[in-house]
């Protein structure tokens, strides 16, 4: 999903960051992510506004997952640019080096939106800490 030329930008009244964006559903709105993926279901303004409001932007500091090759590894989020204006967006993680600063790592760049392919870690992941 991209960003419709009638989203509209929200930004967190108390610093002016961007924090996603509320669209047009039919007579309602709704909440969208910086990964222009849904927040809330079609609701009211201030619904969708208040969830922008209270949404915090640590997910984008928590270890994600990245399938490649069919392989689950575990990233970290070091770029975010949304595709706004014309120019193009993208995404850039890195994998995990567990905080450790004589680790190798990779810089990977995604898409903006990011694929499928990147996604939260999950509980499950979490059992298995070398992902």
């Amino acid at each position: 999903m991209t960003i419709a030329d009638d989203w509209i930008p929200h930004r967190r009244a108390s610093d002016r960051e961007l924090v996603g964006w509320i669209r047009p559903v039919g007579d309602v709105w709704q909440a969208m992510s910086l990964f222009a993926q849904p927040i809330t279901d079609p609701v009211d303004w201030d619904v969708a506004e208040d969830a922008l409001e209270n949404a915090s932007l640590a997910w984008m500091a928590e270890p994600w997952i990245l399938v490649r090759d069919g392989q689950p590894i575990r990233v970290r989020l070091t770029e975010f640019r949304p595709d706004i204006d014309g120019s193009p967006g993208r995404v850039v993680v890195k994998t995990d080096d567990f905080g450790a600063i004589d680790v190798p790592y990779e810089l990977i760049a995604l898409p903006w939106p990011p694929p499928a392919e990147l996604r939260p870690l999950t509980e499950a992941d979490r059992v298995a800490p070398w992902r």
